[in-house]
């Protein structure tokens, strides 16, 4: 250490010339910075989507789901597959090991699929794979507008001219279009025409097919020139559609204009969106690519979308609604903030402690050294400044070193005697507190590498801020020992004299009785602490527990549920009724209110027709004028909600509400998973578990999946009766798809692609009896009604299927208000355990959701907690090369933990993932002014003196210190705990832990320390008049 020292004051101009590089790369490093609002905690997955307009849930569980589900099982690494089976649908996500590659899993999903193909019957649907994103993802979303706009025309302009421009954006995975009508071309048959004709319905659709051809013929030479041959038949209008020739009667032609109406309509919708109340609206959502920089995507989103814009048709508009920079910008200027007012908190109490502007100055230095130091190893790891990585970073922290560096140094220079060399006097003092600032920074760098080993969404969170933390205080300590010394030698030059601001003298007069008293009733003092340990052990329970405080995201999602026999048209009105109540009752809140009922082209959210999510964008909360706060804003709202239609609401947020579904696969706080074969017997425990849950204090929007309730008008062929007429099933089963429409071939409209569509009108479609009237051609030409040879049964069906790794499951989902999770968990197993709700037998229940979550970050806690504290005191070993010296330190940690607990509990604040991680970093700040105290302590006795006078002064001479330290630490985390701006919330518990820790175990260094290390260490000469001194 002192040969560091001497090299590093004898190269002055080298370390300073490369601390000037460190400012140049570091500057460089903060311009190419990723930044984000929060880390991506979404899970590996793969999302496998099959499309089967044909197929009730039933079929699509039996046809499509268990093939694929069979396929994915077992593939290596796969952490679990679940399903979802609705009408017209079937999803897989299959959730692979945090360590797998993204596109390595969906290269493995790929080669399995096809075995899927293979098991799937013909025509019934392709499982594809869906967009590489994730939870975040969703980062732009736009309206395309027109005065009077017709839906199609206007999702014909998203599908082809918007869309295409936007996905090919670097970064951008897929723009997934919403609402409106796909155009297609209908050609609308009428049956009796049919009839009248002879006419069968697959010859219309082999005529169709059959007239829309382009052929290739090779080519000719003609004089030195080589013609193409091409055969052009495929039809381009409405016109040359209708004139089309199906078959010929009595030698006349018989044209689709003669059997059938060709018009322009729209594909069958499982969706809708709807804006403000005043009516449908197509929309855009772009996509962010996995592991893309949000921030320059959406950039390069937005740039794209100004050019697209000015290619539209005149009066065609585009307008932005969600954009995620709103949130990422917010929380970063909290984060700003934060590290800007905590800077100025440490810089102003160095000025006031240390008492010299110049030593003052020197410390100040090592914050934005330091803060270069650790962006440009971000950039280095791939770390995105965002709200845990940036917003984690405590300068009280990073200037301790020098600190305690610069104060002996600032001690030493006052007691140099004339002509003392300058230099040496700095070498001495700083190799004086070397080791004791070595140990000291590097127990507190040890104690937040076991958080690296964190999994799942509490690693995604924190590894982030640990590995920023981590090489910040590695640059600090660098700094310390290069930086600090040769600014010491070129600005405290001339007399030192040493002289105590009023500040400290203040302390020491409070502190020397207050050490005296502690020295003579020493008992006393350790029955104290001791009791303080045991206060703060019996408050813990009493906290209560969450996984995360919920980050604001400055918008707000109500989940609007309805019956499942509830049509389309009847949810979009619903849903513009809820739009325009709540525009009504909060015109100063709410900046636009936007409805997606059902699902989007590609079904990365599958909620059914019956589902609305009203996406409520607010304005900032200064211009409120009904409410103070968000969660009182939501109550009202409520309130609002509860009075209009719909079966059950449920508050979330945006991003929350994507994360959760993604993640758990459910879209609330708390998930109970019922697992068991029977639909029904499932359908009547979960009503049970809803009503009985929902008496639980602290239970918010629970409800039971839908599981049952749709409604199914079912053509069963009779065997017997089709068999009489030689009819197959096949040719019911055409009649039966023609009533939704059979795709026969496509037109083309320059590069524009719409299908040519054969179906029945909607007078045909009306109710049971039309269809039943409908006529099936038999093999000899006879015509013969659907009700003759099959039953038309109106019935209640399945409305959707889960399971979760081959299990079928249904899910009681919810909130919790008003308390925390773990206690709210604690007395919904109480019902299972008392038998208050009984299952079957081969029946079970699980936790999903964000408790699951909390319970898996609980136990990785377990094991981290107890390697931090190993780690601790094995470096205090290391330090002191004595177990009771070590010990002696190490007794800093538990009061230290007092002050944090008895913290949360003055705050109102549960116990939460991040207050876990405040405590770990807790533990490395609670022993590093004990081991400065120690250590100058043993180099008083090394010197002669005896067990009492070394306590005595070393507590006294370290006090500036220690307090300078305690005081640049915990001021340093200030801002951070009483912010109130965007992401606050997920950084108050563990600043609140850490203020408070500092605070009990400063008080333990100062007090408690010097009557255990008299204890520990005291000899026979020690005599008790001494003491009684």
């Amino acid at each position: 250490m002192r040969r560091l020292l001497a090299f590093v004051l004898e190269q002055r101009l080298l370390i300073l010339a490369l601390a000037g590089l460190l400012v140049a790369v570091g500057v460089w490093s903060a311009l190419r910075l990723p930044i984000d609002a929060v880390p991506d905690v979404t899970n590996v997955q793969v999302q496998i989507n099959t499309n089967a307009p044909a197929l009730s849930p039933l079929e699509a569980e039996r046809q499509i789901t268990l093939p694929v589900e069979v396929a994915m099982s077992g593939l290596p690494d796969v952490e679990q597959v679940r399903s979802l089976s609705k009408f017209g649908l079937s999803q897989v996500t299959v959730v692979f090991r945090e360590h797998v590659n993204i596109y390595f899993a969906r290269q493995l999903v790929q080669e399995r699929l096809q075995e899927a193909r293979e098991q799937i019957p013909p025509g019934v649907g392709t499982p594809e794979m869906g967009p590489i994103s994730s939870g975040l993802g969703e980062i732009f979303q736009y309206s395309i507008n027109a005065p009077g706009g017709n839906l199609t025309e206007l999702r014909t302009l998203q599908d082809w001219v918007v869309k295409p421009q936007l996905r090919s954006v670097p970064g951008v995975a897929e723009v997934n279009s919403f609402g409106g009508h796909e155009k297609q071309y209908h050609v609308l048959v009428r049956p009796e025409a049919l009839l009248k004709y002879n006419i069968s319905l697959r010859q219309v659709f082999e005529a169709l097919a059959a007239n829309n051809v382009n052929k290739g013929g090779g080519y000719i030479v003609k004089a030195a020139e080589q013609f193409v041959i091409r055969g052009v038949g495929q039809v381009q209008s409405i016109g040359q559609i209708q004139n089309i020739v199906v078959a010929s009667a009595d030698g006349t032609p018989v044209k689709i204009r003669d059997v059938a109406e060709v018009t322009i309509g729209g594909a069958i919708r499982q969706g809708a969106v709807t804006m403000d109340g005043e009516g449908e609206a197509v929309t855009g959502i772009v996509m962010m690519l996995v592991g893309a920089n949000s921030r320059v995507v959406v950039n390069d989103v937005k740039a794209r979308f100004a050019q697209v814009a000015k290619s539209l048709p005149q009066g065609v508009t585009l307008r932005p609604f969600y954009d995620r920079t709103d949130l990422v910008n917010r929380t970063i200027r909290t984060v700003e903030t934060n590290l800007l007012e905590g800077a100025a908190l440490v810089i102003a109490v160095l000025f006031l402690l240390l008492g010299n502007i110049r030593a003052a100055i020197i410390v100040a230095l090592s914050i934005p050294l330091s803060m270069l130091f650790a962006v440009s190893l971000m950039v280095k790891l791939g770390i995105a400044g965002s709200l845990m990585s940036l917003g984690a970073i405590d300068f009280g922290l990073v200037v301790d070193g020098s600190v305690v560096m610069v104060e002996n140094t600032l001690r030493r220079l006052a007691e140099r005697s004339r002509g003392a060399s300058l230099v040496h006097t700095i070498l001495e003092a700083c190799s004086e507190v070397g080791r004791p600032i070595l140990f000291g920074i590097g127990i507190i760098i040890v104690v937040y590498l076991p958080i690296l080993t964190l999994q799942g969404i509490e690693g995604k969170l924190f590894t982030p801020m640990a590995a920023t933390v981590v090489v910040a205080l590695i640059g600090s300590l660098l700094l310390t020992f290069t930086v600090t010394p040769v600014l010491c030698a070129i600005l405290l030059r001339g007399r030192i004299r040493e002289h105590e601001v009023f500040l400290m003298r203040w302390f020491k007069r409070l502190y020397t009785p207050a050490l005296a008293w502690c020295l003579r009733r020493r008992s006393v003092v350790l029955a104290g602490a001791a009791c303080a340990v045991l206060a703060g052990a019996a408050v813990v329970p009493l906290l209560g527990g969450e996984f995360i405080p919920r980050l604001d995201e400055g918008a707000l999602a109500i989940q609007v549920l309805r019956l499942p026999s509830v049509s389309l048209e009847e949810s979009i009105q619903e849903a513009m009724l809820v739009e325009r109540r709540l525009r009504e009752a909060f015109p100063d809140e709410i900046e636009t209110v936007v409805s997606k009922t059902g699902r989007p082209e590609i079904a990365t959210d599958p909620m059914g027709v019956n589902i609305s999510d009203v996406i409520v964008m607010l304005k900032p909360p200064e211009k409120w004028k009904r409410a103070q706060t968000k969660a009182d804003l939501e109550a009202q709202m409520t309130r609002v909600a509860q009075r209009l239609p719909g079966l059950a609401y449920g508050f979330s947020q945006p991003i929350e509400l994507r994360v959760n579904e993604l993640i758990a696969g459910v879209r609330s706080d708390l998930a109970i998973k019922i697992f068991g074969d029977d639909l029904d017997v499932l359908k009547r425990k979960a009503d049970e578990v809803v009503a009985a849950v929902s008496r639980i204090s602290g239970a918010s929007e629970f409800k039971a999946q839908q599981v049952s309730g749709l409604p199914v008008l079912q053509v069963v062929v009779d065997p017997d009766r089709v068999a009489r007429y030689g009819i197959n099933s096949a040719d019911v089963m055409t009649v039966v798809e023609t009533l939704g429409g059979v795709e026969a071939t496509q037109i083309l409209e320059g590069q524009r692609r719409f299908p040519l569509v054969l179906k029945f009108p909607e007078s045909v479609r009306a109710d049971k009896d039309t269809i039943a009237r409908l006529l099936v051609t038999a093999p000899g030409g006879e015509r013969v009604p659907l009700s003759s040879i099959t039953r038309i049964e109106e019935n209640e069906g399945p409305a959707e299927i889960s399971h979760e790794n081959g299990s079928r499951l249904i899910i009681v989902e919810g909130n919790v208000r008003g308390r925390d999770i773990a206690s709210f968990v604690n007395d919904v197993r109480a019902l299972f355990d008392g038998n208050a709700i009984q299952l079957p037998t081969g029946y079970r229940v699980e936790f999903g959701g964000q408790f699951e979550n909390l319970e898996r970050a609980r136990n990785r806690l377990f094991i981290v907690v107890p390697l931090s504290l190993f780690l601790i005191f094995l470096l205090l070993f290391s330090t002191f090369n004595s177990l009771k010296q070590a010990l002696l330190v190490f007794t800093g940690i538990p009061l230290g933990a007092v002050g944090g607990v008895f913290a949360l509990l003055l705050r109102g604040m549960p116990f939460s993932i991040s207050a876990g991680i405040g405590f770990i970093a807790l533990f490395g700040v609670a022993v590093l002014n004990g081991v400065v105290m120690v250590s100058y302590i043993n180099s008083l006795r090394q010197e002669g003196r005896t067990v009492m006078d070394a306590v005595r002064e070393g507590a006294l001479v370290r006090l500036r210190p220690v307090m300078t330290t305690a005081l640049v630490a915990s001021l340093g985390f200030i801002p951070m705990a009483l912010s109130h701006g965007a992401g606050a919330e997920v950084q108050r518990p563990l600043a609140t832990v850490v203020i408070g820790g500092l605070v009990s175990s400063t008080i333990l260094t100062l007090l408690v320390l010097p009557v255990l290390y008299f204890l520990f260490e005291r000899e026979p000469r020690d005599s008790e008049t001494e003491v009684m001194a």
